[in-house]
């Protein structure tokens, strides 16, 4: 039997990490209410399902924009018939509008510099593909996304290094972080071609101020290497202060805008990874031409454009839809932290994305990544949730996990709650000398009744809750 090559067969891929074995995990043994309640519940996977009744409603109310309705196939063969490579330019124009409003319109984007991919995967593999040679390299800084390993090196060659944040300042990214790896890549004879960032940040769930986007600006310059602003995430910010973007930084400070490039999806602030709706934005001419030409491995189907054009044209449902999600974001994730408080559960102060950054690490053994990972394999084993450990993100200080709380009904979140509570309960047991184990478990489990007592929609609908200027809000969870 003839061999395959070795890219395919290799570890490239990056499958080899815990983030991918959780995933595998839920699919032996998926939690359904009914049908297996005793399932894994999914808390891995970073979707946002809590907006889907308000497109729902949308769709009923709008059939011409699908064109399998009958309201919708006049246009249906024009569609359906071979497509530019530069994607439809409604389609275009509208993604450049939206990208604009979830900025808060302090930006205005090219649709002609609108290039198609599939997915923030493809766009990232198609931004790296431009950028760089096989052998060279992106800074990323971390705790980062575990598909990264995936996306930028397996296909292309290049190589990624990380730039090492820590808890002691919120994991934030200074320049002394940047610089450090910038020379012990050098060291190494590795060339950096870029900074790749995340903002917001998946799996921290926080954005960068302007200052911090000021400073990476001027990083990249100084050492003429590009920037990646990854900024799928743009739209689910849900607390104060707003959300800044790479495209209103460089709108202020002096800088190369060669060096500065965009990826984007629909996946997350509209909550259509099915779709694979990724967008490369690049300031550079040359980038933007090659992308497009690679952008014909990864179309976005012209039946998707269609429809993506005509809800995004609609000024009134996108705006109602934004101020919607990050309402419900706001909701949910309060709810979510605020219980995990009351079991003695702390995460990193956040407000955006779909998921938090919980420490655990008060439950280690050890402080080690192998102590992380037996804590991970109770978890998932055992208390049956698949949270992805801090290690998988390139984490360097294990305890940390990413849970993920937008990608469930109520019902299903209630059901992980109580699973966690259960959980911290036989732990502090365990933790308890034997003369006070008594008291302390009926101390613990009074104390716990109590103060999870109150309905979800009590709690979330509460004024003094809801305020941005609340206590709670504002706190450090």
């Amino acid at each position: 039997m003839a061999a395959i090559s070795k890219i395919a067969t290799g570890n490239g891929h990056g499958e080899n990490s815990a983030y991918f074995d959780g995933w595998k995990a839920y699919e032996t043994n998926p939690f359904h209410p009914t049908d297996r309640p005793d399932g894994v519940i999914q808390m891995g996977l970073a979707e946002n399902q809590l907006c889907f009744d308000f497109i729902e409603k949308w769709l009923m109310e709008h059939p011409e924009a699908s064109i399998c309705t009958a309201e919708g196939v006049s246009k249906f063969k024009e569609t359906a018939l071979f497509q530019d490579y530069h994607g439809i330019p409604e389609f275009r124009q509208a993604v450049a509008k939206f990208m604009g409003k979830v900025r808060g319109d302090k930006v205005k984007f090219d649709p002609d510099r609108i290039v198609m991919s599939g997915g923030a995967t493809g766009a990232h593999e198609m931004v790296a593909f431009c950028l760089a040679d096989p052998g060279e390299a992106f800074l990323v800084p971390t705790p980062y996304y575990p598909g990264f390993d995936r996306d930028l090196r397996w296909r292309t060659g290049v190589e990624l290094v990380p730039v090492v944040c820590d808890s002691a300042n919120d994991f934030k990214i200074t320049i002394d972080s940047l610089q450090s790896a910038y020379h012990k890549a050098q060291e190494a004879n590795i060339k950096i071609k870029g900074l790749l960032i995340t903002n917001p940040s998946n799996p921290l769930g926080t954005f960068m101020d302007k200052d911090t986007l000021k400073n990476i600006i001027n990083f990249v310059n100084e050492k003429n290497i590009h920037l990646i602003g990854d900024e799928i995430y743009a739209a689910t910010v849900f607390m104060e202060p707003e959300f800044v973007s790479i495209s209103e930084v460089i709108e202020e400070v002096e800088c190369n805008r060669d060096l500065i490039h965009i990826v984007y999806s629909l996946s997350k602030d509209m909550g259509f990874p099915g779709f694979r709706v990724g967008i490369v934005y690049s300031y550079n001419d040359t980038v933007t031409s090659c992308a497009r030409k690679m952008s014909s491995f990864g179309l976005v189907s012209s039946q998707t454009q269609h429809l993506i054009a005509t809800m995004l044209s609609n000024d009134e449902f996108i705006d109602n839809f934004v101020a919607e999600s990050r309402e419900r974001l706001f909701k949910r994730h309060k709810y979510f932290t605020w219980t995990l408080s009351q079991i003695g559960i702390c995460s990193l102060k956040s407000n955006a994305g779909l998921f938090i950054w919980m420490d655990l690490r008060k439950l280690l053994k050890e402080k080690t990544f192998e102590a992380e990972m037996d804590l991970w394999r109770v978890i998932i084993d055992e208390v049956k949730l698949n949270v992805s450990p801090g290690s998988s993100f390139h984490c360097h200080e294990p305890g940390w996990f990413r849970v993920c709380f937008a990608n469930m009904d109520d019902y299903s979140m209630e059901i992980a709650l109580s699973r966690i509570r259960n959980f911290m309960v036989k732990n502090n047991e365990t933790m308890v000398p034997p003369r006070n184990k008594l008291w302390r478990r009926t101390s613990l489990k009074l104390s716990l009744s109590r103060s999870l007592s109150r309905k979800m929609d009590d709690f979330i609908m509460s004024p003094s809750i809801m305020s941005p200027q609340s206590p709670l809000v504002q706190a450090r969870t």
